[in-house]
This record gives structure tokens, sequence and C-alpha cells, in this order.
């Protein structure tokens, strides 16, 4: 059900997104003004971008198979960077169109029908971006939400394309068409580095700080059983599942079957800390001497210490 949701969100996305291109176009058409391409310009890869990440989310939502044993989920990070990529090429190619206007000059014309068009493209925009973020904060999906936040900046850029041509309307200053067009494009850029971060983040299984606190709530709460601390915590998120992998301490004298009792309590009990799908791995040692335990592993690569063994 939650596949469906996202995926009609993301279909819903592309369809509005030619509809809304479509009408960009026909106001650029019109008045030949710099921000009003711009506008249609960022549409264009707006639509790219969408492609993307519907490709993205059919692909992550396979399951893992022999060649992926970890599912397809982090394809996530990547659809999102190829999204903040675009928005980032959609901001320097209005830059350019900005200083080239203000170099050489610029005639704005048609206004009052091209008022219209850019107003009702961006209420389009709007509605749909709104959308998308509660679907996909709902679902908690980021490709669907970094899809909205970039159709919600599609309309910050329609905002400013109606109140510049509002002004030239009554003032005949064509030059604010190129300067509102250059700062569009600075605020576009910003939003498009954003989803890069997210993405080079993900990519590079940096700690999710709410995840993180989520599993030290479980972990420094009372242990079960014979189970006496913890260590060598690490985890990571992609998609919609968190895997989390320590090593468990326990009583000395404990049997094995006791042990992994009370290690699948904790794995439930972190399972129930989070949202989405939790796969837990416990490393299981007795109380003694920690480096004595893991003998084995001494010299066992000569490129990392044992302490990122045990």
């Amino acid at each position: 059900m939650e596949n469906s949701r996202s995926k009609n969100a993301l279909r819903i996305s592309l369809l509005v997104s030619v509809l809304s291109l479509c009408v960009k176009t026909g106001g650029f058409y019109l008045t030949d003004s710099t921000t009003a391409l711009s506008d249609a310009l960022e549409s264009i890869i707006h639509i790219v971008a969408v492609s993307f990440v519907y490709y993205g989310f059919i692909l992550s939502a396979k399951p893992a198979d022999d060649k992926h044993l970890y599912g397809h989920e982090r394809v996530e990070f990547l659809s999102v960077g190829i999204e903040g990529a675009v928005i980032i090429i959609a901001g320097i190619t209005i830059i350019y169109q900005s200083i080239e206007q203000y170099l050489f000059g610029h005639i704005v014309q048609n206004l009052d029908v091209g008022i219209l068009m850019m107003t009702v493209a961006g209420g389009i925009n709007f509605f749909l971006g709104r959308y998308l973020v509660k679907i996909g904060r709902e679902e908690n999906n980021m490709m669907v939400v970094s899809n909205g936040k970039h159709t919600l900046t599609d309309v910050w850029t329609s905002i400013g394309v109606v109140a510049t041509l509002v002004i030239i309307r009554f003032t005949e200053w064509m030059i604010l068409d190129a300067i509102v067009g250059f700062f569009l494009a600075l605020f576009i850029m910003y939003e498009g580095f954003k989803l890069l971060k997210y993405s080079v983040d993900g990519l590079m299984d940096s700690k999710n700080p709410e995840v993180h606190e989520a599993i030290l709530s479980v972990l420094n709460d009372e242990l079960p059983g014979s189970m006496k601390s913890y260590h060598h915590l690490r985890h990571r998120t992609a998609g919609n599942t968190t895997w989390i992998e320590l090593h468990a301490l326990f009583e000395s004298d404990v049997d094995l079957k006791k042990a992994h009792e009370d290690a699948t309590k904790l794995e439930r009990a972190l399972i129930n800390s989070l949202s989405g799908d939790v796969i837990v791995t416990i490393h299981l040692e007795p109380d003694g001497v920690h480096e004595q335990a893991h003998k084995h592993l001494k010299d066992a690569d000569q490129n990392r210490p044992m302490e990122d063994y045990i």
C-alpha cells in the first residue's frame, strides 16, 4: 500500500510537471522574458529529474537478490543526488541568461497574459509540491520528499517571475528581469546543494542523528537478562531499512541458549524503536579479557587495527 501511494505520487508529479512546463513555455513565448525562460528551463530539468527519481523508486522497491544481497534501497541516495545536481545546473543556466540580458538588454512584452499564465503554473506547482512532501513524509520516502521540495522551489521561481513581470508592467524597468533571475538562480542552487549533501551523506553512511538517539534510548535502558553491556555499535539507513550491528557482553557463566534468548529480546526492542524495516545483527561475547577473547583475530588484516574488529 505504501509503495503504491509513493509510486502514484511520483506518477502524478511527472504528469503535472509536463502540464506546468506547457503553461510556462507559453508564458515565455508570449512575453520573451528571461525570468520566464529561466522558469521554463527549470521545469524541463525538473521533468528529467522526476524521471530519474521515478526510476530510482522502482529500482529501490526490488527485493534483495543473489547479486544485491542488501537490496536496492541505496539507489535512493543516487536518485536524490541526481535531482540536486540538475537543480544546480538549472541555476547556472539561469545565471548565464540573466548576465546576458543585463549586458545586452531585452524587451519584455504581452505582460498581462504572461503574468496570468505564470501565476497558473506557480499555483499548479504549489499544490503538487505540498502533496508530494506530505506523501513522502507519511511514507518515510526521501525520494518523494525531495521531489516535492524541488517542485516547491519551482513555485518560488514562479513567484519571482510574476512579481518581476508585474513591476515591469507598471515601471517599464526592464533590467529588473535580469536582476531577479540572478537571485532566483542562487536560491535554486542552494536548494539543490542541500539535496546533494543528503545524497553524499547517505552514500558515505553518515550517522542519522534521530536513528542514533532512538537506538541509544534502548541500549542505555535496562539490558535484558544476562547481558551486561554493549560496544562496537554501528548502524546505517538506506530507504526504508536500517541495519544495526553491535557486540553484546554477557555474564561468563551464561549458556548459549539463554544468551541468544536475551539477544533476541534486545533485537526486538531495537526493531520497535524505529520506523520502517530494521535488521539487527548482535555479536555475542562472554565476560572476561576482551582482547584475549578475540585472539584469533590478531593480525587478521595488516591494514586495520584489531580495535576495528572487537
